[in-house]
């Protein structure tokens, strides 16, 4: 039984997400289908997290298991003929047993998109967050370093995912801006349902003068969601970048 990882990347504006769901168009489901289509057998792959409605992802890694014989450099030529022009696979490799795309994955890195513009642009719509009003990077940059660590991130995840804790480390969280973009990069070793969204909400609100930088420990600390700020709209949201255990390398 060969154990086969996937790379892909998708724009995930029309599906609900990546995990498999009865009545909804996911990436996974589009995927597995796909994959039945070449193996001419049904197969389960394993993401490497459970990206929401609407997010998209620069990198994303897959896996799944097979006794199929056909050499991973076809497989995404292959698999390409019968994905949608939104998903695309950009490599296939054999890895070892062990291997586990979430399960693997020591870290990871989301990308939330501000187009801060007072007039929209039409090329960004489900691709960044149009926010007209302008936006304090600085402060903003100062919020994020309060971020940075282990802490009990409760008060910026939304109730969905059962999870065993809610402590999550975060390793870096960098604000910039190039024009009008504004970009809140963050990197950790995990997310809660709707963290990385809640965070940029958060910056958000300091940026408004709702929240000051420094009370961003006393939110986390306290644990209550309505201290935070707002669950900013999925379509500015990217996987960017991600860290495997099996030789440290990051992937993006």
């Amino acid at each position: 039984m060969r154990n086969i990882a996937l790379k892909l990347m998708y724009e995930g504006t029309r599906y609900h997400g990546w995990q498999v769901q009865k009545n909804d168009v996911t990436v996974c489901g589009t995927l597995q289908r796909a994959l039945a289509m070449i193996l001419k057998t049904n197969v389960s792959v394993t993401g490497c997290g459970r990206t929401d409605a609407g997010v998209h992802a620069k990198t994303y890694i897959a896996n799944f298991r097979t006794d199929a014989r056909i050499p991973t450099d076809r497989l995404p030529y292959a698999l390409n003929t019968h994905l949608p022009d939104d998903i695309s696979v950009i490599a296939a490799y054999d890895v070892p047993d062990s291997f586990n795309a979430i399960g693997s994955c020591v870290k990871k890195e989301y990308t939330y998109l501000i187009y801060n513009s007072r007039i929209k642009d039409p090329f960004y719509v489900n691709r960044a967050w149009f926010y007209p009003s302008r936006l304090n990077e600085e402060l903003m940059a100062q919020a994020a370093e309060q971020f940075v660590g282990t802490h009990d991130f409760a008060a910026v995840r939304s109730v969905g995912t059962e999870t065993k804790t809610t402590v999550r480390t975060v390793h870096y969280y960098n604000v910039r801006r190039d024009g009008d973009m504004v970009e809140l990069k963050v990197c950790a070793n995990g997310f809660l349902y709707n963290m990385a969204r809640a965070m940029a909400g958060t910056l958000v609100y300091v940026s408004e003068g709702k929240i000051k930088p420094h009370e961003i420990g006393s939110i986390l600390e306290k644990g209550d969601r309505t201290l935070a700020g707002p669950t900013v709209p999925p379509g500015g949201l990217y996987l960017t970048k991600l860290w495997y255990n099996e030789d440290g390398a990051s992937i993006e």
